[in-house]
């Protein structure tokens, strides 16, 4: 059995790293508020830009745009969103497993990873799978539109050009303080059917979906100019967005995931102190006994 100078040292030390996941929970509650906030402020805007898109494309006829241009994937691209810290439970390690069973369910010829995050970056520079030369690193301190246009850019360059006939991404998507998703969606080539997929955070709310304007009037609307320079102006940005978003839902997934981590770290660590302070007292007790014994015995013999 441990020496009691040895159960004291412990608790303390489990004392102290308490109060670190206490003040870690705390500060994750309250970058989570934020994130949220933007995550859910994200989603209006997400479906109503899939509503104009579906429309116009509807109206294109046999019109085409290289962003919706379907072909065999050969050479592909994976986003892997991942976060820029730990301590934050199976967070990062369900993105890169998910991208792992990815890879081993797919025959492609080549497969480029774009870490975003630094776990997502010090993980696989560890692997044999290429990694782009553009990386993404510690830019979950501060989530700007122009991050998410730099990543979209630069993968519908490539796309247009024929260097990658497909974009996947992998990432953790909000869905409460206590549940993370991680979904595997594919950002390119753009679905010509994606105007009628609601995202996945938006089902399941509980009402009943109310009929655009223009579905309750059943007008022809008058596009201007033409629906093909509209959806030419359309896709780029919907792709941008599309970046956008699952930055915002990762970094509220992250900031969940964390707080979820530390508080049950916290309670972990209670519960060790309170058996290690029984163990301790139980300890203590016995040495108070064993030495009141030798005492009487002592005395006992001298009398």
């Amino acid at each position: 059995m441990a020496s009691l100078i040895d159960i004291r040292r412990r608790i303390r030390s489990i004392k102290s790293s308490q109060q670190i996941t206490k003040a870690m929970k705390m500060i994750s509650a309250a970058r989570l508020r934020r994130a949220q906030d933007r995550a859910v402020a994200s989603r209006p805007y997400a479906r109503l830009l899939r509503e104009v898109m579906g429309s116009v494309s509807s109206r294109m006829g046999s019109l085409e745009h290289p962003l919706l241009a379907e072909r065999e994937e050969k050479r592909v691209a994976i986003l892997v969103v991942a976060g820029d810290r730990g301590l934050a439970g199976a967070f990062n390690t369900n993105v890169n497993r998910a991208v792992t069973s990815l890879l081993a369910g797919k025959s492609w010829e080549s497969a480029l990873i774009v870490p975003i995050g630094k776990k997502a970056l010090d993980f696989w520079r560890r692997r044999k799978t290429p990694i782009s030369e553009k990386t993404y690193a510690g830019i979950f301190s501060k989530i700007d539109y122009s991050i998410a246009k730099e990543i979209a850019d630069s993968l519908a360059v490539d796309f247009e050009h024929g260097r990658l006939d497909a974009v996947y991404v992998v990432f953790n998507e909000f869905k409460s303080v206590i549940s993370q998703v991680v979904r595997v969606e594919k950002i390119l080539p753009i679905s010509r059917g994606v105007a009628a997929m609601a995202p996945a955070a938006e089902k399941g709310a509980g009402k009943a979906a109310e009929p655009t304007p223009a579905a309750a009037a059943s007008v022809e609307p008058i596009f201007e100019p033409d629906p093909a320079t509209i959806l030419a102006k359309i896709l780029p940005r919907y792709v941008e967005f599309a970046v956008f978003r699952i930055l915002l839902e990762s970094a509220a997934a992250e900031h969940a995931a964390r707080m979820t981590a530390m508080d049950s770290a916290s309670k972990n660590a209670g519960d060790l102190i309170d058996s290690l302070t029984l163990t301790y007292n139980r300890a203590r007790q016995a040495r108070i006994t064993k030495e009141l014994i030798e005492i009487v015995s002592g005395a006992a013999a001298l009398g």
